[in-house]
């Protein structure tokens, strides 16, 4: 039953995979051509250490990733040590005292709100900084009468619009390019002059643009997500107009040094490698996550986004009636993992949450999330978060797995 059912699915996605084939062949062109033309080489992966002066490995990277993500610069390190923190980095890189912030996607994700609200431990707010959120409207979408309302009620203070394209915990669906290039027009058709500035998580190499191609100042993400192919062991990536990173790099280490340093004893070719391999990564794991989200639906669950629609992220929310059925999908996929399919998962108060949050990460970097993964806060509504997959073979062998306990 199992296997006839997973095999018809393959049958009804043909097209949606034919799709994905052709975004991944142009943006594995795309990343080739970005490698061609900094004439990357043999010595660019070489280790460095102390203060790293003259680090090309370093530099040649951050214009790399710049030119692949639609940049005019770019900052690549592992001292970016997560998604957050590339994030933090960033607007304080860009932000002063008395500045202003408006989301115009709702709340943002979990594990920034510490860095934008918190009390004492160093947040923008602790630094003089406002953020406001302009909620999304009744479809999850970016509601322009209120965002323009919100522009004009924060006045000359407004010094960055912030985007989240990915939904987060959220039941809407990820941001796609042609929506933020939309929505970024309409902000500067208003008068803005400040800064775009896009978490980019989980995006990258879903389509054939990137934000920074369409009006995105600053872009952010994470090495253990798609760019980094599922080679990269940690870091970030900052990308954006060079004014911009400029300033960000005199946060990430000193004002007076900016990105003239930086050394990595590893070396730089797993980051390298990681990235010419996103494409197909990618690729595969929204293959991976079409099959599920089409199988799910055939078994009456409720998923995100909708399988009319192109994926403009890596995940898939997936709806359960109860907390029960919520942990068994998520065991799962731990159990199809190669790595500790043994590890029985419990849900548990996890950093930078406010709920229980049960995860399977089965992973060969530990909480890689372009890798087979799954995640979700143990409460109502019953909703689980699945990302990644190096292989589609290796997600459709969890998906038996899956369905296997669901039936």
């Amino acid at each position: 039953m199992i296997e006839k059912m997973i095999r018809q699915a393959e049958i009804e996605l043909a097209e949606n995979f034919k799709k994905a084939d052709e975004i991944s062949e142009y943006n594995q062109e795309k990343v080739l051509k970005a490698f061609n033309s900094r004439g990357i080489a043999l010595r660019h992966f070489n280790a460095t250490t102390g203060y790293g002066y003259g680090d090309e490995g370093r530099f040649a990277l951050g214009e790399v990733f710049a030119q692949s993500l639609g940049a005019e610069a770019g900052i690549v390190s592992p001292a970016l040590l997560s998604g957050t923190h590339a994030l933090t980095v960033a607007l304080f890189g860009v932000l002063r005292t008395g500045d202003k912030v408006l989301c115009i996607s709702g709340m943002p994700y979990d594990t920034i709100r510490g860095v934008i609200f918190g009390d004492g431990n160093g947040s923008l707010k602790d630094f003089g900084i406002s953020f406001d959120c302009t909620q999304l409207n009744a479809d999850g979408k970016f509601d322009k009468k209120q965002i323009q309302a919100d522009i004009e009620r924060l006045g000359d203070k407004l010094k960055m619009i912030y985007i989240q394209r990915s939904r987060g915990y959220e039941l809407r669906d990820a941001f796609t390019v042609a929506e933020i290039e939309e929505i970024c027009k309409f902000i500067r058709d208003l008068g803005f002059k400040g800064c775009i500035f896009c978490d980019n998580c989980y995006g990258e190499f879903v389509e054939k643009q990137e934000p920074c191609d369409v009006g995105v100042d600053v872009a952010v993400g994470s090495l253990i997500k798609n760019p980094g192919g599922g080679l990269a062991p940690t870091g970030g990536y900052i990308v954006g107009t060079e004014e911009y990173i400029d300033k960000i790099g005199r946060r990430l280490t000193a004002p007076s040094i900016g990105n003239e340093v930086g050394s990595y004893a590893y070396g730089y070719r797993l980051f390298y490698q990681g990235l010419f391999l996103a494409p197909h990564t990618v690729n595969q794991a929204i293959k991976g996550s079409l099959l599920i989200g089409k199988c799910m639906e055939k078994l009456g669950y409720e998923n995100f986004p909708k399988l009319e629609k192109t994926p403009a992220d890596i995940t898939r929310a997936i709806r359960f009636d109860t907390a029960k059925q919520l942990c068994d999908f998520i065991q799962s996929v731990q159990e199809a993992s190669p790595v500790d399919s043994f590890v029985t998962l419990e849900p548990w108060d996890m950093p930078g949450y406010d709920s229980k949050v049960i995860m399977a990460a089965g992973c060969f970097v530990e909480g890689s999330s372009v890798e087979l993964s799954a995640d979700a806060p143990v409460k109502e509504p019953y909703t689980a978060y699945f990302q990644g997959g190096l292989t589609y073979e290796h997600c459709k062998y969890a998906l038996k797995k899956i369905l296997g306990k669901l039936l």
